[in-house]
């Protein structure tokens, strides 16, 4: 192959990626994220991780502040919003948002960023966290079950 034709190739599909095309970053994300890694974690393109839990928002955020205070994440501020609740807290480097949505009274969506400085965004931690808290969930489940 010519020069002229890798290099006229390299333009397209620098210019596919940094359009934002969701066919074409979703098979990247899909193959990248080996399909959540079964945790039931989905990933917007650009690393903000959220989750649906059958559970009420007063719920999900007792077991989400449970959680940052388990893994040693300090809670800087938590506010009610129409729909639900903010949190923000902070961890070594990282910025760490946490929005907690309310679908239903028994349903409610978590959505999680983790932000190093102002372009970088830490995935794994954003994932961790949401897994985590459904943890702790599961744990309330099997511990009000037992109480029985």
């Amino acid at each position: 192959m010519s020069e002229r034709v890798i290099g006229v190739s390299l333009v397209v599909l620098s210019a596919l990626a940094s359009q934002g095309c969701a066919g074409v970053g979703l098979t990247l994300l899909g193959v990248g994220a080996g399909v959540s890694s079964g945790t039931g974690v989905s990933y917007t393109l650009d690393s903000v991780a959220y989750k649906t839990f059958v559970a009420s928002e007063a719920d999900l955020h007792a077991a989400t502040i449970q959680t940052l205070k388990r893994m040693a994440i300090e809670v800087a501020e938590t506010k009610k919003t129409e729909t639900g609740t903010d949190i923000t807290a902070t961890a070594a480097d990282r910025t760490v948002e946490v929005e907690i949505d309310r679908i239903t009274p028994k349903t409610s969506r978590m959505r999680v960023a983790v932000k190093k400085g102002w372009l970088f965004r830490d995935r794994a931690t954003a994932g961790e966290i949401i897994g985590q808290t459904a943890d702790t969930l599961d744990n309330r489940a099997a511990l009000a079950r037992n109480s029985r």
